[in-house]
C-alpha cells in the first residue's frame, strides 16, 4: 500500500510540475570568459503584461563597435511595432562555458542594422513591474534553460542579499562605466551602491561551479548594469 501511495504521489507531483527532470543540454560553447557580446530586447504590451524577447550576438559576432553604435531604439520599435526596446551592451561574459537546452536552443535570428543576433530568452513582466520600472538589485524571471559553468581556478564575483540569496555575476557591462574591465571586478565594491545588508565579494573557485536554470533563471543587475544569476 505504501508503495502504491508513493507512486501516486510522484505522479501527482509530475502532473503539477513539482518534479522537474534535469535538462539534457544539447548545445555548448566554451572559452567565453571576457568575450564581448551585445543584446537587444524588444517587446509588445498585451493587456496587463509585457513579453520581451532577448536577442544577443553570442556565436554570431563580437558586436563590432561601429555597427553597435549605428543601431537605435527608434529603428527597432518601428521595424517590429514594439512598445519597448533596449540596447543592452557592450557586455562581457564572466563564466567559462554555457550549455543550453529546450527552447533556448533555436534558429530564430534577426538582423539589427546588419548585425545578426539570435533569440536567447524571453521575459514576462506584469503590470506592477512595468509601473515600478526596472530596479537595481531586484531579480527578474527570465525564461531559459542553461548551465553556466565557472571552472576551478577561475575568479567569480558574488552578491549576497540580506536574506542570504547568492547571485553570481554572469557578465559585466560597459554601459554605465565604459572603461570597466575584468581586472576591476575584484575591487568592484568601491564603485557599487549596495543597498543596506547586501555584500559583494570575489573568490577563486577550488572546484567547478554550475549555475543551472531549468526553464527559469532569476537574474538581477547592480547599479553599473552588471548581471548576476541566483545560485
Amino acid at each position: 500500500m505504501k508503495k502504491i501511495y508513493s507512486l501516486l504521489l510522484i505522479a501527482i507531483c509530475l502532473g503539477a510540475g513539482i518534479v522537474n527532470a534535469q535538462p539534457i543540454f544539447e548545445k555548448s560553447v566554451s572559452n567565453l570568459r571576457n568575450q564581448r557580446y551585445c543584446e537587444i530586447l524588444y517587446g509588445k504590451r498585451h493587456w496587463l503584461s509585457l513579453e520581451v524577447k532577448v536577442f544577443n550576438t553570442q556565436g554570431l559576432n563580437l558586436c563590432p563597435e561601429e555597427q553597435w553604435k549605428a543601431i537605435t531604439k527608434e529603428s527597432i520599435t518601428s521595424k517590429y511595432d514594439a512598445s519597448f526596446a533596449l540596447l543592452n551592451g557592450p557586455r562581457y561574459w564572466v563564466m567559462d562555458e554555457i550549455h543550453a537546452a529546450g527552447a533556448t536552443v533555436n534558429n530564430v535570428k534577426e538582423s539589427f542594422s546588419g548585425m545578426e543576433m539570435n533569440l536567447r530568452a524571453t521575459i514576462e513582466l506584469g503590470l506592477l513591474k512595468q509601473i515600478l520600472g526596472s530596479k537595481h538589485f531586484m531579480p527578474n524571471q527570465i525564461n531559459r534553460t542553461t548551465n553556466f559553468v565557472y571552472k576551478a581556478g577561475s575568479s567569480i564575483y558574488e552578491l549576497t542579499s540580506p536574506a542570504g540569496e547568492i547571485y553570481v555575476m554572469q557578465s559585466y557591462s560597459q554601459i554605465v562605466n565604459p572603461s570597466l574591465m575584468i581586472e576591476d571586478l575584484p575591487d568592484l565594491e568601491k564603485q557599487l551602491k549596495l543597498p543596506s545588508g547586501w555584500i559583494y565579494q570575489s573568490r577563486v573557485l577550488d572546484k567547478d561551479l554550475s549555475l543551472i536554470a531549468n526553464g527559469i533563471a532569476h537574474v538581477l543587475q547592480d547599479n553599473l548594469a552588471n548581471s548576476y544569476q541566483r545560485r
